[in-house]
């Protein structure tokens, strides 16, 4: 049985009631694995096909399903193409419920607290490619994990920053339709799936944590267009960082309200939110509050052109477009969207009109590839947003070639020379150079995997 801090179970059991001991006896259950299907790669149903292990549906997200815990999803083939994410099915509901009151295709979409990326990459799986996604993390490792996973899932309109949120909010003033702020917590409602969190629990770490919390959308605020949505969540029950955070916050705050969160028949609707309780889901602890700022929404400006002042060069651009023209199918390129950072170029997301300067970028959009002398190279992140239906050369991989591949080896294939988009199940895995009758392996070497 796990052992639960003395006082917060007197605040649960004063919380909770008759209902406590159904509470406390879910910290015993199995925690639940989550996985969420990556539209932006293929369809549930095709990847329902594929996938060889049972799925049980998540009632509040058509994209989740949960699956058996002792399962290594995350070493298949599938999952390094960026097909699936694993995210705790709660956590997902928080981006689902965005999705159930607003059309997030073509909007402005901030996400504060971003890192490992589970709810960037859902919100961006909502949006389509369409629109501009914004995700931030205030810690530099957990940025570049972040960024790392926005590469993965295949997501052509982000830019991942590591910043504050005071300077988020001074560079983007009233530029967001939704802002998601899933503010660092004291974690009480991952007590069964992180022994850790138990460990750092204290009375005195929840307050510290309703501070900055209080901090954080106080800066948050600022960011959202009128009309706009800010979309507060935690994974916490503590009262003081939830139902009375946002009663402080409405009270600063007359221009906003709140709006009900959907799929309210899963979870406990109060007047300031929504809480996710693991004795009535199959999901650990959650609170979502969704809140709307007075005014008139303004019609989204992304897809609209502007010529860039840090653009790059005219022979970048003319290198990836002979790049383009050889290897792939009607990618859209707009040589006046893109930047260079030394010899990397980036396509920034359509629309993007924020000047990055003196901001902390980890991944300013699309890393398209490297200026090698005279020559473009093109990199992983290319690959893995594109299809194979995208590409003029394709390489479909069995699962034995599949695990060769993300181990570095070289295939023998019998392909036409040049630049080769190496799949696995339709799903694009990475790039390959054929040369030959060989197929030379051009996986990051930092992603590859032992046997």
């Amino acid at each position: 049985m796990i052992k639960l801090p003395e006082e917060f179970e007197n605040r649960m059991k004063e919380m909770l009631g008759d209902e406590y001991e159904a509470f406390r006896a879910s910290y015993d259950e199995k925690k639940k694995t989550g996985i969420r299907v990556n539209t932006l790669k293929e369809s549930v149903e095709d990847f329902k096909k594929r996938f060889p292990y049972e799925l049980t549906p998540v009632a509040w997200c058509d994209t989740g399903f949960e699956a058996a815990s002792d399962e290594k999803y995350g070493r298949s083939a599938l999952h390094d193409a960026g097909a699936f994410y694993m995210q705790e099915p709660s956590a997902m509901a928080v981006a689902a419920s965005i999705a159930g009151i607003c059309d997030l295709k073509g909007k402005k979409v901030l996400d504060l607290c971003a890192a490992p990326g589970g709810k960037s990459t859902q919100l961006a799986s909502y949006m389509g490619g369409e629109g501009i996604l914004v995700s931030n993390e205030i810690n530099r490792e957990r940025a570049n994990i972040l960024s790392s996973n926005i590469e993965r899932c295949g997501v052509r309109n982000a830019v991942v920053l590591n910043e504050t949120p005071e300077k988020i909010a001074d560079t983007f003033e009233e530029y967001f339709d939704v802002v998601v702020v899933d503010a660092p917590c004291s974690g009480e409602g991952m007590f069964r799936k992180d022994e850790t969190a138990i460990k750092e629990w204290s009375v005195e770490n929840v307050k510290t944590c309703a501070e900055r919390q209080k901090d954080i959308l106080d800066e948050a605020v600022k960011t959202v267009a009128p009309g706009g949505y800010l979309v507060y969540s935690t994974c916490t029950f503590a009262p003081a960082e939830d139902e009375e955070q946002i009663k402080n916050f409405l009270g600063n705050h007359p221009e906003f309200e709140t709006v009900e969160v959907p799929n309210f028949k899963y979870f406990d609707c109060t007047l300031n939110g929504a809480r996710l309780w693991p004795h009535k889901i199959d999901g650990e602890g959650h609170f979502i509050s969704i809140l709307k700022r007075e005014g008139e929404s303004k019609d989204s400006e992304s897809g609209k052109k502007k010529k860039r002042e840090d653009r790059a060069d005219k022979k970048a651009s003319m290198l990836i477009e002979e790049f383009l023209k050889e290897n792939l199918n009607g990618f859209k390129f707009d040589k006046d969207n893109t930047v260079c950072f030394k010899d990397a170029v980036y396509l920034l997301p359509e629309g993007f009109d924020k000047n990055l300067k003196g901001l902390k970028v980890v991944r300013p959009g699309i890393h398209l590839g490297d200026i090698k002398k005279d020559r473009f190279e093109p990199s992983h992140s290319l690959a893995m947003v594109l299809s194979p239906e995208e590409c003029k050369r394709v390489a479909e991989l069995d699962e034995d070639e599949a695990l060769k591949f993300r181990h570095g080896e070289e295939i023998r294939k019998d392909l036409e020379n040049g630049w080769t988009l190496v799949s696995f199940m339709s799903v694009s895995l990475g790039w390959g150079k054929a040369v030959n009758g060989s197929l030379k392996n051009h996986y990051p070497k930092g992603l590859r995997i032992m046997y």
